[in-house]
């Protein structure tokens, strides 16, 4: 971009420098979407319907917010692809008990995002319970995943299909590599990548936890990073924290934890280590009391995103004493 096509403004409190013609385009360049905000220009509202007439001019000062419900941490939500969610948790449908157990535990997880795998309709009992019966799309965001496939030809057929048949194009792609593992296939995901956002998908990946193959996926068109910890279903937590460090502070999109976790702990550490979200299913679904781990995990997320904001103390190789020594009787 030419210094002499941008503009300079005043973006929440922070000089910007902006090619945009209007306000909307301004907003999409922040990868936002501009019915989900609400802008201050100069003091005054600009109404959202004006957004796309509205030119941005030099020297205007912008407030940006989001459009968002009320709650104590509205303030701290997160956005991919221009969608934006106040809970960081998003579970999984597969290993329940029951799909009573299953939407019970996506409530009391908080959870505003489920992953579900895309299978053939049972025509011999089409009148079978559903997981849209339980699970309301219209209030849940559905996350089609494409579970289960080893190509990245599978993968995208898969995911077409979804999209036909609910319309979602935020998608989940995992392409494995072989099942004892189910470890990602980065060549195979890749090339899905790359033709999932030709056809206008928005690709959630699943991949190793590499930060040059995070960076690749990225540039394909991944609108999130998403790592896994340790092998899917394994509860063996992150096993590799520097990398998945280095994945977050390289990547301009969401980074979430996805696979290995298998109690709040792991879960905590994930968003301490700067993660934008954590992915789970077998974690919730295979606990004794699925219930109460789904509510464990809702705190753990919250818990570890919090100390993330706050820093934690420098570490040190020998003992500091909270209180001074001198002065001792």
């Amino acid at each position: 971009m030419s210094p002499a096509m941008t503009k300079s403004i005043t973006l929440n409190g922070a000089p910007h420098r902006s090619a945009a013609a209007t306000i909307a385009d301004l907003v999409r360049e922040l990868d936002l979407a501009p019915e989900k905000v609400a802008v201050e220009r100069n003091g005054a509202i600009v109404p959202r319907s004006t957004l796309a007439e509205a030119p941005l001019n030099a020297d205007d000062v912008l407030e940006i917010v989001h459009f968002v419900g009320g709650g104590d941490h509205a303030e701290d939500s997160w956005t991919v692809a221009g969608r934006t969610f106040r809970s960081r948790l998003i579970v999984g449908t597969g290993k329940y008990k029951s799909f009573e157990q299953n939407a019970a535990a996506v409530a009391a997880s908080g959870a505003e995002i489920v992953t579900v795998a895309v299978r053939r309709v049972n025509v011999s009992d089409p009148k079978a319970p559903m997981l849209t019966d339980f699970i309301d799309p219209k209030k849940i965001t559905y996350l089609p995943n494409t579970a289960g496939c080893f190509t990245g030809e599978d993968a995208v057929r898969t995911l077409r299909l979804a999209r036909e048949a609910g319309g979602w194009d935020l998608v989940k792609l995992e392409v494995l590599g072989e099942a004892r593992t189910l470890y990602p296939d980065m060549r195979e995901t890749l090339k899905a990548t790359e033709v999932l956002a030709k056809e206008g998908f928005l690709p959630m990946v699943y991949c190793a936890d590499d930060p040059i193959a995070a960076k690749q996926l990225e540039d394909a068109g991944a609108v999130a990073i998403m790592p896994l910890g340790a092998p899917i279903g394994s509860g063996l937590g992150i096993q590799n924290r520097v990398m998945i460090r280095l994945i977050v502070e390289g990547a301009k999109v969401p980074v979430l934890v996805d696979a290995g976790v298998g109690t709040a702990s792991d879960a905590a550490v994930g968003m301490e280590l700067g993660c934008d979200g954590i992915l789970m299913n077998t974690a919730i679904a295979e606990a004794k009391d699925p219930i109460r781990m789904a509510r464990a995990m809702k705190l753990a997320v919250e818990a570890g995103r919090e100390a993330y904001l706050a820093g934690r103390m420098a570490r040190r190789m020998y003992a500091d004493p909270s209180s001074p020594l001198a002065g001792l009787i």
